[in-house]
């Protein structure tokens, strides 16, 4: 493919109405936003139901879509919703922010009613639906039916028949939990009902969307649950070692995530069987498919279960290259984006190289001590075709903030790099921007933070944190001309320009036209 660019925005950060981004007209309308920008790329991040830190990395299924993403307005037009009942209820005053503890205590119950109205059991595209998916959709709407009924507990707090799986147990939660288990059902239908058809209006006008696929999937999790085989679990199910990241600049006790880990033995034995449903999963859902934390398929860092931080932890060897040859003899070539952050070996390297996807190349690591990399890798000039260039990342500050936490000197070599002494700090994201969308990556990602120069109260993630993650929001007033402008022109000069884009947008006006 060609140049090109995008923007990086999650679903939830969209201006929609109800307390948080969803699947409604602020959804297509940031779609029209980013064609008329000359964009070709949405990056939208997981789609994965949150769990406790609201984080799409900590998910109750790496399979079922976000139930917060259903958009409460396409149900009012079905019928099901009264615009009254939605307008009553509380989901926050702040738009620029998302309040998790409201949406959780208003957007349920206001699902429910609509569950409780449809009549879905009657509706052939939903039995299809329920039919095609019960590969992974049986177990996720019997677990997600159990953690209500079990108060929210995780599931391996659960009495041990149903923790453990045994076969009356399920078949009694089975008949008792039908109706919870047929409402998780609902929910998934509406939600791929509705992101389908979202994803369906960006590819008719030119803008392909970048999914995202995390490593881990979260301890409480319907995937760990039922499928405790293919994790590092002692005989009670209980992880024997965890996921996280050792030690480094940003952070002197490492990053504990706490995600089990995969016994990678056992899935080589399958073929990799549930990886390839996984990945299959994903092609299908997105036009490209970002692989989170790919480092760790060469090797993962590998922490003692009950540890306080990553400190005691130690690398072990993944599946390496095996896995990505396994999924394109039985997937065949899809578009991925390799996540090679953090330290980087010359056997992570390698990985890359043989498994042909682009890497991520991020500009703040060039110029910031903290960094364990090598800095020269993200020196723009040092970016071979077949990468990807971000400004910056979810995890990252954003560039003014950025700007703003680094040394005199680091700042210095920045300004020298982009040969710019004279810009304001507060306008020099924008030369940064420049510098990202001028190298020779192939694609280069701009978070939308990056794009409106906000500051770090604004930042979407700081690792291993919770309490004030995965909340920010862009309004309406933010999405300007003026910056939509600013977009189009960089992305012209640096020959990055979506022309598809561009000339469905002209077919369209004059179809229009000859119309009038």
């Amino acid at each position: 493919m060609s140049r090109s660019a995008g923007v990086l925005l999650s679903i939830t950060s969209l201006p929609s109405k109800y307390g948080i981004g969803c699947f409604d007209k602020a959804a297509y309308d940031f779609v029209d936003y980013l064609r008329d920008a000359g964009q070709t790329f949405w990056q939208i991040l997981p789609l994965c139901p949150t769990s406790y830190g609201d984080s799409p990395y900590q998910s109750f299924s790496t399979f079922a879509g976000n139930p917060y993403f259903i958009s409460l307005d396409k149900l009012i037009e079905e019928g099901v919703l009264t615009r009254e009942e939605c307008d009553s209820c509380d989901f926050g005053s702040d738009a620029q922010d998302i309040d998790y503890e409201k949406l959780y205590n208003v957007r349920y119950p206001l699902l429910r009613k609509a569950y409780e109205r449809a009549d879905i059991s009657r509706d052939s595209e939903y039995q299809r639906f329920v039919s095609e998916n019960s590969w992974w959709l049986a177990d996720y709407a019997l677990f997600m039916a159990l953690k209500n009924f079990f108060g929210g507990k995780c599931w391996y707090e659960w009495p041990e028949d149903i923790r453990l799986r045994w076969g009356y147990a399920l078949d009694y939660y089975r008949r008792e939990l039908y109706f919870d288990i047929e409402f998780q059902q609902y929910l998934q239908f509406k939600f791929s009902q509705q992101y389908r058809a979202l994803k369906a209006y960006a590819n008719a006008n030119g803008v392909k969307i970048i999914g995202d696929i995390p490593i881990y999937v979260a301890m409480d999790s319907a995937d760990t649950w039922a499928h405790p085989e293919l994790f590092q679990l002692d005989g009670n199910n209980m992880p024997t070692a965890v996921a996280g990241c050792p030690p480094d600049g940003f952070s002197a006790d490492g990053q504990l995530w706490g995600n089990p880990l995969y016994r990678w033995d056992y899935h080589k034995q399958t073929g990799y069987s549930w990886w390839m449903s996984r990945l299959w999963y994903c092609y299908q859902l997105y036009d490209v498919t970002r692989i989170d934390h790919f480092r760790g398929f060469d090797e993962y860092f590998s922490i003692p279960a009950g540890s306080e931080n990553a400190k005691t932890g130690h690398w072990e060897k993944g599946p390496g290259i095996d896995l990505f040859r396994c999924a394109q003899w039985n997937l065949g070539w899809h578009e991925v984006i390799a996540e090679d952050l953090g330290y980087v070996t010359d056997t992570v390297r390698q990985l890359v190289r043989e498994s042909g996807f682009p890497g991520m190349k991020v500009l703040e690591f060039a110029f910031d001590s903290r960094d364990s990399g090598s800095a020269n890798d993200y020196l723009p000039h040092n970016y071979v075709e077949n990468s990807v260039a971000y400004t910056g990342t979810h995890d990252n500050e954003t560039v003014s903030g950025w700007l703003d936490s680094i040394t005199e000197e680091e700042l210095e070599m920045a300004r020298r790099y982009l040969y710019d002494m004279n810009t304001p700090k507060e306008e020099l994201y924008k030369p940064f921007i420049a510098a990202a969308m001028r190298s020779n990556a192939k694609y280069c990602i701009v978070p939308m933070q990056d794009w409106l120069g906000l500051d770090n109260s604004c930042r979407m993630n700081k690792p291993s944190t919770i309490g004030a993650n995965w909340r920010w929001r862009v309004t309406k007033q933010q999405l300007t001309k003026e910056l939509l402008k600013d977009m189009l022109d960089m992305t012209k000069c640096y020959g990055r320009m979506n022309w598809e884009a561009y000339h469905l947008l002209k077919k369209q006006e004059e179809n229009k036209h000859e119309e009038v």
